[in-house]
């Protein structure tokens, strides 16, 4: 009797070994962004000639640092990985701060920058400007972040400022925004060169608010940081996301527009987007409908 019960016990504890080991979506957030790195089919190997993009990696789900792998990922950079192939070229990412991407592009240090750029007037007098992706709704929704215990202050429809330290990273749409329409009712604007940074000045009562955009304000919020119910006016000319270019790379252009044209047609955009949601844990694969091998779950 002791010998069947032993062997029942053990053919337990070998079934609860086998379902433990199987890794659920929420425990692969790679998953479906290798996956669609995967489906590039990118080989770097394959080129000589390089393709240098300027990039920020501060800025979830767009672009930020996998420190376990010690590489960079992101929305951006599977955008980039598809360009260099596209284009026949080796792809170098050179990671720097967002205003010297933009200062990398001009001196043609960099041949792209790459980092939630949106139009602006100041850049499209000074780059040569892609024709736009979509990053979900990264440009499209700009939002006030602030902490938890400040929310009802940064409430809709908010029009008195008076007082209040607002926070954006320099050069970005998010302190033009912020010029226009908070800087007009009372708001001190704050600049940063990086969006962490900026993070934790919110957190640390530094600043008031900052200006982001809406992908960006959910990779950041946690406990101490939330989305307020602050949305910004966006012109329609400042949604969605451009690639700079120097002025001289008038070719270079037309070859960045005809691969973003491919890549628009193959509706690449929402799964990448998607996918970069999970791996930043904005989004579990279970909300967005993945498997835990990064495939998206469809109905028969």
């Amino acid at each position: 009797m002791k010998k069947i019960i032993s062997l029942i016990l053990v053919a337990v504890l070998a079934l609860f070994a086998l379902c433990s080991c199987k890794k659920t979506s929420e425990d692969t957030p790679s998953a479906a962004y290798d996956k669609a790195m995967q489906a590039i089919g990118y080989n770097a190997d394959d080129y000589t000639e390089t393709l240098t993009v300027a990039i920020s990696p501060d800025f979830a789900p767009m672009e930020f640092y996998d420190t376990a792998k010690d590489t960079i990922v992101g929305f951006d950079v599977l955008l980039a990985t598809f360009l260099a192939k596209e284009l026949g070229m080796k792809l170098v990412l050179d990671p720097m701060s967002f205003d010297a991407c933009m200062a990398a592009v001009s001196s043609g240090n960099a041949d792209l920058a790459i980092s939630g750029f949106s139009w602006t007037a100041d850049r499209a007098e000074t780059f040569l400007i892609s024709d736009y992706y979509v990053a979900g709704e990264n440009e499209t929704e700009q939002i006030l972040i602030t902490t938890a215990d400040n929310k009802d202050t940064f409430t809709a429809g908010k029009t008195d400022f008076s007082g209040l330290k607002i926070g954006a990273q320099g050069g970005s749409l998010q302190e033009l925004l912020v010029k226009e329409q908070l800087v007009t009712k009372g708001a001190t604007l704050e600049l940063f060169d990086n969006i962490n940074t900026a993070a934790t000045a919110l957190a640390t009562g530094d600043i008031d608010a900052l200006a982001v955009a809406y992908g960006n304000g959910e990779a950041l919020a946690n406990d101490t940081i939330v989305l307020s119910d602050y949305y910004f006016e966006v012109d329609e000319k400042y949604k969605n996301n451009v690639v700079l270019l120097n002025k001289e790379d008038a070719e270079l252009l037309e070859a960045v527009n005809t691969a973003l044209a491919k890549a628009m047609d193959a509706n690449l955009y929402d799964p990448w987007y998607e996918a970069c949601q999970i791996y930043a844990e904005v989004k579990t694969a279970d909300e967005l409908g993945y498997d835990d091998e990064g495939n998206k779950i469809t109905e028969e």
